[in-house]
């Protein structure tokens, strides 16, 4: 064979080599995720899916800009066997084998669970089934057992006060205990030293604060009126007043969209504040930290009544004695009347109790 042969051969063979390398790096490396407008996204791999499910899950969102390629760089690296759980971050241009890596190695990407404006546990427990990993009655399970709440110095009257609204970061699959020890972490991250010295200076405890500011939130949403309602509250509390608080009755009756209550008294539960003085023994809500924040930087005045206003503003007229209340009262009264709402029994302390 000529020696201009064995060059054109050995070419030849290179040419091969580099294509095969080409290809291979391809294969590996090159671009193959494609998210949504450039944006990066996340993928949610559940214990019951396979290596099939995750295919159809990428396509779904048409995030594989080439399915075969990355078909074989899974088969290369054996990660059809070797698929777990968990939510994990697909950049925009991710190649194949750095998300392979992340997917096969189980390394998640940490996701942001938030919360705010919930009452129930209940509704606390949907709310994290909603962005986590997690059953709800599992989670509602262990919020219903005082001797696991104990741990944490809590009970199942109480619990929901340890749940601070906001965002937390926190990984998708997530144990239930685990996240109750993440939110705890938080708690006690919020009850710094600086708020647990105002919650002091108050009289109540960390606990005793977010049970009144569970209150403080149902009577109003005017963040200008926040620290006038704490102040009274407080104020009922060093007299020895009882609250008489109607968003407590509502509670107690499991009935939130009563817009009055009526014949209170009847209403035997340890959360109506007419017949019980003190705090109810847990939140009627999960308040927010502006309310939370409210209560620690209430108002000092004197103010011990509070009446709807005439207005129907949704503010409230306050005073010092029943005398100024009776006629914040009746002006109340007056305005319902002309506008034709039915009022009965009423007995409340800062409105009139009108039906649903």
């Amino acid at each position: 064979m000529k020696l201009f042969d064995y060059k054109r051969l050995i070419l030849f063979f290179a040419g091969i080599v580099v294509l095969i390398t080409f290809c291979f790096a391809y294969l590996l490396f090159f671009p193959n995720i494609a998210g949504k407008n450039g944006k990066d996204t996340f993928i949610c791999i559940y214990d019951t899916d396979n290596y099939d499910s995750v295919i159809v899950k990428l396509q779904q969102k048409n995030m594989l800009r080439n399915k075969t390629s990355f078909d074989l760089a899974a088969r290369l690296i054996d990660y059809p066997n070797n698929v777990k759980p968990g939510c994990y971050l697909l950049k925009h241009n991710m190649g194949n084998l750095r998300l392979l890596h992340r997917l096969k190695n189980y390394r998640q990407t940490p996701v942001h669970f938030t919360f705010n404006n919930l009452r129930t546990k209940e509704q606390f427990a949907e709310r994290v089934a909603e962005q986590l990993e997690m059953d709800a009655t599992a989670l509602l399970l262990l919020l219903n057992n005082d001797s696991i709440l104990n741990e944490y110095d809590f009970n199942k009257e109480n619990v929901s006060a340890m749940f601070i609204p906001n965002t937390y970061e926190m990984y998708w699959d997530i144990l239930p205990v685990r996240f109750l020890d993440k939110m705890h972490d938080e708690y006690k991250k919020f009850w710094n030293k600086k708020r647990c010295e105002k919650a002091a200076q108050t009289g109540l405890t960390p606990i005793e604060v977010i049970i009144l500011a569970s209150i403080v939130e149902e009577e109003s949403n005017k963040r200008s009126e926040k620290p006038v309602i704490a102040g009274l509250y407080i104020n009922r509390l060093i007299k020895g007043m009882p609250l008489q608080a109607d968003p407590t009755v509502k509670f107690a009756l499991g009935n939130f969209s009563l817009k009055r209550v009526y014949n209170v008294r009847s209403v035997d539960s340890p959360y109506n504040t007419y017949l019980y003085a003190g705090l109810p023994p847990g939140p009627i809500r999960i308040p927010s930290i502006e309310s939370i924040e409210a209560v620690l930087n209430y108002d000092h005045h004197n103010y011990i009544f509070m009446c709807a206003k005439d207005d129907f503003s949704g503010g409230h007229a306050f005073s010092t004695n029943l005398a100024e209340h009776e006629r914040n009262r009746a002006k109340y009264i007056n305005a319902l009347n002309e506008r034709g709402i039915g009022v009965k029994n009423a007995i409340s302390k800062d409105s009139l109790l009108i039906e649903e």
